[in-house]
């Protein structure tokens, strides 16, 4: 059996193979009214091609726990009961195809209320559906961003029962795993960089200080998620920066932190939180990170970033440098990679009946 094609066990939860698919923001629910952050049928069309193609697990894109946590107005969210019956249609399909469907909770900090990529994703206001964006501190983005409002001790406290209620509806929506969105420069992010956190009360200054607000998180998720149940956490690995930022040696400490609290895979990416910093986008760039966490902790972990062909996600997991990889890019171009995989090495993945034909 090849590597990419051995399923996988994490809790009581097999994952048919190692070919998963990251969270990509589709910016395309409604902005305002009723259906606000509700998936629609792109969504749906979207997740359901990956999946027919034999992805073996699908993580939902950034989904925001609450109106304000919202990359964009035009992003997902879980935060009401109309929301959770949406999903339900997609999880249901991913389901039945032999995909495990999972979700990503999230809460864009300071870099929310912006526009959509394509419209050019620069910040909006009130006129064009947004809002004020929060953060540890109040240091904006970049000079096109706004000076977000620091949120106060109490505030803190609100957000982290939102990711808890938020893993509530997903499970209620069919989830099998949720991911906890720590990376990119978004919230969590925030309070665990020196570069964007200058709190002087307990969530910040010290290594302990700054990681209490996603631990506080991780707590709050794991104790309404289910024990039979995989949770993730989504990790910038570092920042690029040469000093004054979150480094590959904080991620590999907090690593052995998330497993004590009940993580049990890391997804590793890297930067989002610090503008203008050059990072050398080569090939699998991202993949030792993801080896140094897995060599030295007992945490499993995913890698991420320019993985595009079938020999090299295949030597990342022979090798052991991950234990699964996720292809974002790669699978918006060819929704079938895995099938396509699967014929190149000889594994084997889920056909739909209506596609044996094909085969």
């Amino acid at each position: 059996m090849t590597a990419l094609f051995e399923p996988f066990t994490l809790r009581e939860l097999t994952i048919p193979n190692r070919v998963w698919m990251p969270p990509m923001c589709q910016y395309s629910a409604a902005p305002k009214g009723p259906e606000s952050g509700v998936p629609t049928d792109w969504h749906f069309a979207h997740y359901a091609a990956r999946a027919t193609g034999g992805t073996g697990l699908i993580v939902v894109e950034a989904t925001a726990v609450s109106p304000q946590g919202r990359i964009s107005p035009y992003d997902l969210g879980i935060w009401n009961d109309t929301q959770v019956e949406a999903f339900r249609r997609i999880t249901r399909f991913l389901t039945a195809q032999g995909t495990v469907p999972a979700i990503q909770l999230a809460h864009a900090g300071r870099k929310a209320s912006t526009d959509r990529p394509w419209k050019g994703g620069a910040p909006v206001g009130p006129d064009q559906h947004g809002w004020e964006p929060v953060a540890p501190s109040p240091l904006a983005f970049d000079d096109r961003h706004p000076v977000p409002a620091e949120l106060t001790p109490g505030q803190i406290k609100d957000v982290v029962e939102q990711f808890a209620a938020a893993a509530r509806r997903a499970l209620d929506a069919g989830f099998e795993i949720a991911e906890i969105h720590g990376a990119h420069g978004y919230l969590i992010n925030e309070f665990l960089s020196p570069h964007s956190n200058h709190r002087t009360d307990a969530y910040g200054g010290s290594y302990e200080n700054r990681t209490r607000f996603a631990l506080e998180v991780v707590d709050a998720v794991r104790e309404v998620w289910p024990d039979d149940k995989p949770l993730f956490f989504r990790v910038s690995a570092t920042e690029w920066l040469d000093d004054g930022g979150w480094t590959a040696d904080d991620t590999v400490r907090f690593a052995a932190d998330l497993r004590a609290h009940g993580i049990d895979l890391l997804d590793v990416s890297t930067g989002g939180n610090a503008s203008g910093v050059r990072i050398p986008t080569t090939p699998g760039y991202q993949v030792p990170f993801a080896a140094r966490v897995r060599n030295e902790t007992s945490l499993p972990v995913a890698a991420v970033g320019l993985i595009t062909d079938v020999e090299q996600a295949e030597k990342i997991l022979a090798n052991g440098e991950a234990d699964a990889v996720l292809l974002g890019r790669e699978l918006l171009r060819n929704p079938s990679w895995a099938r396509h995989a699967a014929r190149e090495l000889g594994g084997e993945v889920r056909v739909p009946d209506q596609y044996h034909r094909s085969v």
